[in-house]
């Protein structure tokens, strides 16, 4: 079973036990259960049920493993013939998740 649910304007294809980045949220702690009801999609083996524009009823229920870091971009700025440079470097922060029941 599969689902597709949206959180903070982003929608994520999820299956059972998958492990997910979404984006950090702080007051989730480590190991606290979450539920996301925004399901735009839930599709079985041969049926499938489309929201207008949520299932109702439907709920996605995940497990909060940790905030973790993304990898590192580097930012560089130059203005030519003018001696001028910048380097910056940033680090996007995440919540990683586990996705334990898909209910419909």
């Amino acid at each position: 079973m599969y689902a597709i649910f949206e959180d903070g304007g982003r929608q994520f294809n999820v299956r059972e036990n998958q492990e997910i980045l979404i984006d950090f949220q702080e007051e989730w702690e480590p190991d606290k259960e979450v539920t996301f009801e925004n399901v735009l999609l839930i599709g079985g083996d041969h049926d499938v049920k489309i929201g207008q524009p949520y299932v109702k009823g439907a709920k996605v229920t995940a497990l909060v493993i940790d905030a973790v870091l993304g990898e590192k971009l580097t930012i560089r700025w130059f203005r030519r013939r003018k001696n001028s440079k910048k380097k910056v470097g940033h680090r996007q922060k995440y919540t990683k998740i586990k996705i334990k029941t898909i209910e419909a």
